[in-house]
């Protein structure tokens, strides 16, 4: 089993203030012989769509002495997830949960900007003083 992220508990919190219920903790994929756990997996009822609404969450600290390096790592996680979650016809999206201040100082600079939209990256945006969600990027 995998250690957990320090903001593990912060983004459980937040979720669960913004309606969702976390079904997994960890998400277990299964790929061949290996097993790999995602952070979360949660769900919350959509009204409007008459429907259930399902994600999968990593969460990342970006607490390493390269934000550069860190990127890499979590994107080649992020990928390897996701193509399992597609492969697999999950109807689960994926999304990499980061706090406010690392979408400010990396994602929101170019080099976040092009990897966000060459790679279609799903944000879940916290702020971890409040234990709220700021954003979501689709």
């Amino acid at each position: 089993m995998p250690a957990k992220d320090i903001y593990h508990e912060t983004v459980k919190t937040a979720l669960t203030k913004d309606g969702w219920t976390i079904t997994d903790d960890p998400f277990k994929l299964k790929w061949g012989l290996r097993e790999l756990f995602v952070d979360l997996g949660a769900k919350k009822i959509i009204v409007a769509q008459n429907g259930e609404r399902q994600i999968v969450v990593e969460i990342k600290t970006f607490r390493g002495h390269s934000q550069i390096y860190d990127l890499q790592q979590c994107l080649g996680q992020y990928l390897l997830y996701r193509t399992i979650l597609e492969e697999s016809k999950s109807e689960d999206r994926l999304y990499l949960a980061i706090r406010k201040a690392i979408y400010e100082q990396i994602f929101s600079e170019a080099i976040g900007t092009l990897v966000i939209r060459k790679f279609h990256l799903r944000l879940l945006i916290f702020d971890s003083g409040r234990e709220e969600i700021v954003q979501w990027i689709n």
